[in-house]
């Protein structure tokens, strides 16, 4: 299992982190490594994470290995998510991948998903995306505070929509070809808190984490900190090759941290915390 990871891991860090990794040692230690211009496979991030998982499970025997190559190659190769997930488990599918049940029911149910997740990714999250961009493109020196409170909002409004509705699209498709994938928001922007707007967003990420990551390396029993910030450190890398990604994984272990140890135990806090955090 150790093997089969790290090779998995080694394919993804090639082809995702070798140039960010090149231009860090060359800047950090005077060297010159070759930056190579590298085509980033579609989808890499996600069939690596879903191999792991499945891994992982048999491991611990909560799935069985699966005997045929084809079948396993399906569950690899399942279009519908690998753009922009949700991340698929093996376990989630396994029965649908044996025995799929189709019907004109779930059929019709998987278009209209689709044209939810479609409306919601063309109508809102790109007209979104256009209004934003005329605030937060500007010259920040002449930005009017309404204005820059405007782009923000226009961009989560956009963000939200936008990533949510290829989730929609993803389930909408699965449904259309008798696969059934669990939902991957609920409802994340009336969070009160960022330990709940996690438990809200991207839902399949955050549980991969923690199922796969953080209760392995101690969870809540021992070293609680450590094991919280390798989480958000491998959440900020996962979403891209550089350090504002990083930093903005940090920035959310610190929000956690805060949360865990000194607002969750205040017997009140203000609700508007989490509205303006978020």
């Amino acid at each position: 299992m150790a093997i089969s990871i790290a090779v998995n891991l080694l394919i993804l860090g090639f082809f995702k982190y070798f140039g960010f990794v090149a231009e860090n040692l060359n800047d950090l230690l005077g060297v010159n490594i070759p930056i190579i211009n590298i085509g980033l496979p579609i989808g890499i991030s996600f069939y690596t994470f879903k191999t792991i998982s499945y891994l992982v499970d048999i491991y611990r025997g909560e799935v069985a290995a699966q005997k045929s190559p084809f079948k396993f190659l399906l569950y690899v190769s399942l279009f519908h998510h690998l753009v922009a997930g949700p991340i698929v488990r093996y376990k989630d599918i396994e029965q649908d991948i044996e025995k799929r049940k189709l019907s004109m029911e779930s059929f019709n149910s998987g278009v209209s998903r689709f044209i939810i997740g479609l409306g919601k990714k063309v109508i809102i999250a790109n007209q979104a995306s256009e209004f934003s961009k005329a605030f937060l493109d500007m010259d920040y020196s002449s930005l009017p505070v309404i204005g820059a409170w405007a782009g923000i909002l226009l961009f989560a409004i956009q963000i939200y929509f936008d990533f949510s509705g290829y989730s929609d699209m993803a389930i909408g498709l699965g449904k259309m070809y008798g696969f059934n994938y669990k939902e991957n928001f609920n409802y994340p922007y009336i969070a009160k808190s960022a330990t709940e707007f996690w438990r809200r967003w991207h839902i399949s990420l955050s549980s991969f984490f923690r199922d796969y990551v953080y209760i392995p390396l101690g969870g809540n029993r021992k070293h609680q900190i450590r094991n919280i910030l390798v989480v958000w450190f491998l959440t900020g890398l996962w979403h891209g090759a550089s350090w504002n990604f990083i930093v903005w994984g940090l920035y959310f272990f610190v929000l956690l941290i805060l949360e865990k140890f000194l607002l969750f135990k205040m017997k009140k806090y203000p609700s508007f915390y989490g509205e303006y955090i978020l």
